[in-house]
């Protein structure tokens, strides 16, 4: 098993005078709200424990005070804990020095601001060059690589320009492209895209995802919006007054919600269009592997149901009945299976989110089979299963139900 890039364990934070005399009472169990009353410290972290995979974008959200900004400020110990570890690549970077920490930070880490911080007197090349700059890269070197930043991220022709002339969706792309420009292995985004309007974040989110398909960074990103998170995330930490309370993968927050609190997050959630195919499809499936019409009948008689999917060599083919079959052979002395004796039935890929199939899925009598782009058949989607994921998980209303950004 890879050995997770970043981990942290047992992580604190107090922010006070006196942090280490309040701990005892902060692992006893007592409320924040408590500790702030009675001892003037306020619990920023508590416990934390978690792992990042290489490659991965990894969402850490929750509301205002959550502690989310808190604990990416750890990573690149802008921020030092009270108590814990954190290892990035297996070096506990609590024990670099500060000649070591700057390097560290330098190159192995770069962090895209939510108001941008561009510097207002450097152009827009000088900005997205700047971090080489901090590292001794030559002029001519660094300038040639900002250029070739900027054009991909969709600003060549700004070069020169200053950031005042730019809208809050190009500047953002200069802070991204600064980032990215450091050749960093972990990017750290803090609320990046939350200043922007609607429309210029959701071609920020788009432009992310296009480049990590290209580059496969190690981003960990800071979000209070649910469908920005289930958006973008590989995996989804969520926090609650400075406690992890659930993380995993969007499809199992959504499924599987850990309390009522993350249940009150993905309750209005759009689940059609949050989750895809490959989340609810049913891996097995039965399959006729025949060239024959006689061979086909055959392998069906062995088969519970009264159909299966066709798949040879070449790959998935189509949908086989035994009513088709056994008319086939009366109607015919050819002994080929041919397209004739398919169902109409659509495949559907792994990736589609469930609302590009839902009519299909209803509109069949049979389940859809999951077909990905090499023509190979992946399993099957159930209408029972689509159905399910539109049920309540409980007819009680939360409490306390927080207020965060749902998908519509």
């Amino acid at each position: 098993m890879t050995k997770p890039l970043i981990e942290i364990s047992g992580l604190y934070k107090v922010f006070g005078e006196k942090p280490h005399k309040v701990m005892p009472r902060v692992k006893q169990g007592e409320s924040k709200d408590k500790v702030l009353a009675e001892t003037g410290h306020t619990v920023g972290l508590k416990e934390i424990n978690l792992s990042i995979k290489q490659g991965e974008i990894f969402v850490i959200m929750g509301l205002s005070g959550s502690g989310k900004s808190t604990l990416i400020r750890h990573f690149n110990r802008l921020i030092d804990p009270t108590e814990g570890q954190i290892l990035v690549e297996g070096t506990d970077i609590m024990k670099l020095d500060q000649k070591e920490l700057e390097e560290f930070r330098r190159h192995k880490m770069s962090m895209v601001f939510q108001r941008f911080g561009l510097l207002p007197h450097r152009t827009v090349v000088d900005n997205v060059a700047y971090g080489l700059e901090v590292q001794g890269i030559e002029k001519t070197q660094r300038l040639a690589k900002a250029y070739e930043w900027l054009e991909t991220v969709g600003l060549k022709g700004y070069e020169k320009q200053y950031p005042s002339q730019l809208s809050g969706g190009q500047q953002q792309r200069v802070g991204l492209a600064r980032a990215l420009c450091t050749d960093a292995e972990i990017l750290l985004m803090d609320e990046a895209f939350s200043a922007l309007d609607p429309l210029i974040r959701s071609e920020m989110q788009d432009q992310l995802i296009e480049l990590q398909e290209k580059l496969h960074k190690t981003i960990v990103f800071i979000t209070h919006d649910l469908d920005e998170a289930l958006r973008l995330g590989d995996r989804i930490a969520i926090l609650k007054d400075g406690e992890l309370v659930q993380q995993g993968t969007p499809d199992e927050i959504l499924l599987h919600p850990a309390d009522d609190y993350v249940e009150a997050f993905v309750k209005d959630v759009n689940r059609a269009r949050a989750l895809t195919v490959e989340t609810v499809m049913n891996p097995q499936a039965y399959r006729i592997s025949a060239n024959t019409i006689q061979e086909a009948i055959s392998q069906m008689k062995g088969i519970k149901q009264d159909y299966a999917y066709h798949v040879t060599e070449e790959g998935y083919q189509g949908v086989l009945t035994k009513e088709g079959l056994n008319d086939a052979a009366k109607a015919t002395t050819e002994e080929a299976i041919s397209e004739e004796i398919y169902e109409e039935v659509p495949s559907v890929s792994p990736d589609a989110a469930i609302e590009e199939v839902l009519v299909d899925t209803m509109s069949y009598d049979y389940s859809l089979p999951v077909v990905d782009e090499d023509g190979n058949l992946q399993g099957e989607l159930e209408r029972s299963a689509v159905a399910e994921i539109f049920s309540e998980p409980s007819d009680e209303e939360p409490a306390d139900s927080p207020k965060l950004d749902k998908v519509s």
